[in-house]
């Protein structure tokens, strides 16, 4: 998570600041989905 962060502090392309924000929506599922499995 540490590193999508890095990753959308340092682009200056509106484009890839959205995929950064749409892989970080789709790493909290995947969180969520583990926790339910725990």
């Amino acid at each position: 998570f540490r590193e999508f962060n890095t990753i959308g502090s340092k682009a200056n392309d509106a484009s890839i600041a959205q995929t950064i924000v749409e892989a970080k929506t789709e790493l909290e599922k995947i969180r969520e989905q583990v926790q339910n499995v725990e």
